[in-house]
């Protein structure tokens, strides 16, 4: 019931209804007025024929008693009368009922018919009578007076006089009428008005249901069209937003995927900022970096961002106005560019882009160094060339044994060149992803320990004790480019002689760790400091310039050993302890 009230079927089909009601009132209100006047003025139009023709029976005959009869016939059934002299004695009286007397005292000594007597004019007078019916009971009747025998001196008055009940009796069988149409009208107006309510908020129920689909994104509800009136042009309306709608919300969809698609997959952050300089949207990089902000921030995280950040966004968030820095955060060095974000002509916010330089400003360094320790390693060789080839042009040495030691060291600094060029090209070679490896499958102990006897005279040259140790069997194999890998055990072997000082020991340990073969390298020379260790893969690093200088290094040995093990699939690792030693420890994959 309540869901009636509340539909526009429901109000529709209740506004009409009260509306034909308040019709139907005004109109029984004001019928049954004028039929109430009609019939009294029917009754007392009736009672002025009858009294006017009792007059005319009465002038026409000589005696009273000869009209009696005439005079029955022309009253009605509810109407009484009586005749009366001049005098106010009553000569005749056709009454019915009780109180007979009283009425006809009552009536010829009201003075309001004194004139009637006199006069030719006819009174009409409401009176209130005893009634016919009970006694000590007034009621209320119509007296009218008429004059007879005016040309004579025997004139007189009829009186005739009518209860009121006949005309209410009328009146109510007119009520029951007037009701019983009102009634049968309210009937027919309700079943007709909630036809035509419901007829005409069908389509709009309709179009409701379809509404509601739209809201859920199911933009292919239609509604039918049934006519060309304006619920008709309403649906083919609504038929049409939602075409459009779902037009426009494809195209909406296409761009905010294609947005979505580049902002995820740019390299760069992209951070959109709120007028109130809160985080709107950002893509997968920008959240990294987020993290990784909040991280650094650690109990000062009340802001996400950093100051330098907020500071450049009020700039152009006040000034309206794009801002492009490079700033240091951290350690990391960002490209950031914020653009303010319009709606209309007012500023809404702001899009920042963050472009991490950092390995450019790395990459940069590592260049400028490469040049300085390139030309730094080759500058001595050359001006060690050049010195004692202009000796030996300029006969400043003595004897020939002089001659000869300078020649031999041209050759050795000219070797010193060679090899750093060589293994400057190797390393390029390598970086670049040129190198090939030859790849085959190689007995574990017999590789590494016949790597391992090459370098046991040398040890003993310097009273360095170099052994090998394995927990494989000789059936364990391992694929690997073996001239690669023994330039790097080569490599690592010989840094190891070259810093253990007489007396100690090099240690090649061979086992297994997991799916990996696990190949150490240990010392107990000087070791390296702890500072130092995250550099010693670096290109030209040299832990200690002062300990290293004299060792025939280049630089480059560990870089390239770097490279080897990584092209393997491998990795590489160092510890070391200053004064007691050092490890350098690769892994290589072991055969599935």
């Amino acid at each position: 019931m309540t869901r009636i009230w509340n539909s526009i079927v429901g109000k529709l089909w209740v506004t009409i209804l009260l509306l034909v009601s308040f019709v139907l009132f005004i109109f029984t209100i004001l019928m049954l007025e004028f039929l109430s006047n009609f019939n009294t003025q029917q009754a007392e139009k009736s009672l002025r024929q009858e009294a006017t023709t009792i007059a005319r029976v009465v002038n026409e005959h000589d005696t009273l008693a000869s009209t009696q009869a005439i005079i029955s016939d022309i009253l009605g059934e509810e109407t009484n009368a009586l005749i009366s002299s001049a005098k106010g004695d009553v000569e005749y009286s056709i009454q019915k009922g009780i109180n007979q007397k009283e009425i006809q005292k009552k009536i010829t000594s009201n003075k309001a018919f004194d004139e009637v007597y006199f006069s030719e004019k006819t009174v009409v007078k409401e009176m209130m009578l005893p009634s016919t019916d009970e006694k000590n009971h007034l009621e209320n009747y119509i007296v009218l007076a008429a004059p007879i025998n005016v040309e004579t001196e025997a004139h007189g008055v009829v009186f005739i006089y009518q209860s009121p009940d006949a005309i209410h009796r009328t009146t109510q069988e007119t009520t029951k009428i007037v009701f019983l149409s009102a009634a049968i009208a309210l009937v027919l107006t309700t079943i007709f008005a909630f036809f035509l309510s419901s007829r005409i908020t069908s389509p709009l129920r309709k179009m409701r249901e379809a509404a509601f689909e739209v809201s859920k994104g199911k933009f292919d509800a239609k509604v039918p069209v049934h006519g060309r009136d304006e619920i008709g042009q309403l649906a083919t309306a609504f038929n049409q937003m939602g075409r459009q709608l779902k037009h426009h919300v494809e195209v909406i969809n296409q761009e905010k995927e294609q947005l979505s698609s580049i902002l995820t997959s740019l390299t760069d952050s992209v951070i959109t900022f709120n007028r109130d300089r809160t985080i709107l949207l950002s893509n997968p990089p920008a959240e990294l970096l987020l993290q990784k902000w909040f991280l650094n921030k650690g109990a000062d995280s009340s802001k996400p961002l950093p100051m330098e950040i907020y500071h450049m966004l009020e700039h152009v968030l006040d000034l309206e106005e794009q801002l492009e820095e490079e700033l240091e955060i951290d350690g990391f060095y960002y490209v950031i560019s914020i653009s303010p974000l319009y709606s209309a002509d007012s500023v809404r916010g702001a899009v920042a882009v963050f472009r991490d330089e950092t390995e450019k400003h790395r990459l940069d360094k590592l260049r400028s160094d490469f040049i300085a320790n390139v030309s730094h390693e080759l500058r001595t060789p050359i001006s060690m060339l050049q010195g004692y080839s202009e000796a030996i042009l300029d006969d400043v040495v003595s004897s020939e044994e002089e001659k000869n030691e300078m020649i031999r060291i041209i050759y050795d600094e000219s070797q010193r060149m060679g090899r750093l060029v060589t293994d400057l090209l190797d390393l390029a070679r390598m970086e670049s992803g040129k190198m090939r490896l030859y790849l085959d499958e190689t007995g574990i102990n017999h590789v590494f320990e016949r790597m391992t006897q090459k370098f046991v005279q040398r040890g003993k040259e310097k009273d360095i004790e170099v052994s090998f140790e394995t927990t494989f069997d000789d059936t364990e194999t391992i694929m690997m480019d073996e001239d690669r890998i023994e330039q790097v055990l080569t490599n690592l072997i010989d840094n190891a002689i070259r810093h253990t000082a007489n007396g100690g020991h090099v240690k090649v340990l061979v086992d297994s760790d997991g799916m990996e073969a696990r190949i150490r390298i240990q010392d107990d020379g000087a070791g390296i400091p702890r500072e130092d260790l995250a550099f010693v893969f670096e290109r030209f690093y040299k832990a200690d310039k002062a300990r290293t200088r004299g060792k025939g290094g280049t630089g480059l040995g560990l870089a390239i050993a770097s490279n080897i093990v990584k092209a393997h699939n491998g990795r590489i690792d160092v510890e070391s302890e200053v004064n007691v030693g050092t490890t350098f420890i690769f892994y290589l994959p072991l055969k599935d």
